[in-house]
């Protein structure tokens, strides 16, 4: 959905700020440090203790034997000392400034949020959870449309962009069940994951807008179009993976896909005389707005819900109007191509 490429340009162009400036004002402040640096050696914040701050990184027991090693459910998480201790300092510390009348601030690049359940961002998973259910219905409602809706041909369907919205599907499901994965434990192989669904995304999404906004039809032209886009995104998907997570340059590469497909949509829907274009313009212009709350950052909630979680709830209804857009589009080519069969 083109809310999807909204979604990770703007993304990509958050988590780098967010590396940018790592260290946060929360994570800065002396009495957060001396709360980190004491939890490390005594494995306690107040009267909470923690027995897996035994455990070095690695999961092994420093002292005992594989019966006490920390449980596997822990060590999937990554829930370490260092992470625990830096979580109940910061909950202790911004109970200080709350009662001082000061406002949150940061701590490593992030608000500090409450986990529930050790999900990290609750209520952004929660979102991206029912992203994904969106997508899912979307793209079988597309399924139903096109194979016991509407005529076929040889049991085939007329709409000529039936494999190319099918796959844009599971790309679309893929990157929201990584983003629930990612926001559930930011750790480097959910970013990674999430990162490389994400830009998998925005890439596929550039080849189909440009393959539908001109009409794109002759397979040989579609591979040629196609074809170098996908060794660029494969390529730098390889990059980032196996060489170098190098966030500057991947908010280039998806700020510039991002851009370039929505400027291709935008035109398109303000030439086209397809019945559905306000739908497109929906889409673009709804899009736009909820870009707003990225840009409007602030704390979250009672510690659950912020700006790039209400981000979240916008695409949801978005993602319904691009799929109604997507079954217009086949409903539309599949009625032209019938008038000119008869």
């Amino acid at each position: 959905m083109m809310v999807d490429r909204y979604r990770f340009a703007f993304f990509a162009v958050f988590l780098y700020l967010v590396r940018v400036f790592e260290a946060s004002a929360g994570d800065a402040d002396p009495l957060y440090r001396a709360c980190v640096g004491q939890c490390e050696k005594t494995g306690c914040v107040g009267e909470r203790c923690f027995p897996h701050c035994k455990f070095p990184s690695d999961g092994a027991s420093v002292d005992g034997p594989w019966y006490l090693q920390e449980p596997l459910y822990l060590r999937w998480k990554q829930w370490d000392c260092q992470s625990d201790c830096r979580y109940y300092c910061m909950l202790d510390r911004e109970k200080e400034r709350e009662a001082l009348g000061n406002r949150p601030v940061k701590y490593h690049g992030k608000w500090p949020f409450k986990r529930v359940y050790g999900i990290q961002e609750p209520a952004s998973v929660a979102l991206s959870a029912l992203n994904l259910a969106m997508q899912f219905h979307g793209w079988l409602s597309f399924l139903i449309l096109l194979n016991y809706k509407l005529p076929l041909k040889s049991k085939k369907t007329y709409y000529e962009y039936t494999t190319l919205w099918h796959i844009y599907g599971l790309l679309s499901m893929n990157s929201w069940f990584w983003s629930a994965v990612f926001h559930s434990r930011d750790v480097d192989l959910t970013e990674k994951l999430d990162y490389s669904s994400a830009v998998a995304l925005i890439g596929f999404s550039l080849i189909i807008a440009i393959l539908r906004s001109f009409n794109v039809r002759v397979e040989a032209t579609r591979v040629m179009i196609s074809a170098p886009l996908l060794a660029f995104v494969t390529t730098h998907i390889l990059y980032l993976n196996l060489y170098n997570l190098d966030y500057g340059w991947n908010m280039i590469v998806c700020v510039a896909m991002g851009v370039a497909q929505l400027l291709i949509w935008a035109i398109w829907a303000g030439v086209t005389r397809h019945p559905s274009r306000w739908k497109l313009w929906t889409v673009v212009v709804g899009g736009g707005l909820a870009m707003l709350l990225e840009i409007y950052d602030f704390p979250p909630y009672s510690g659950f819900i912020d700006a790039h979680a209400l981000w979240h709830a916008t695409t949801i209804p978005l993602s319904y109007i691009w799929w109604s857009f997507i079954k217009d589009d086949a409903e539309f080519r599949t009625s032209n191509l019938l008038k000119k069969v008869k």
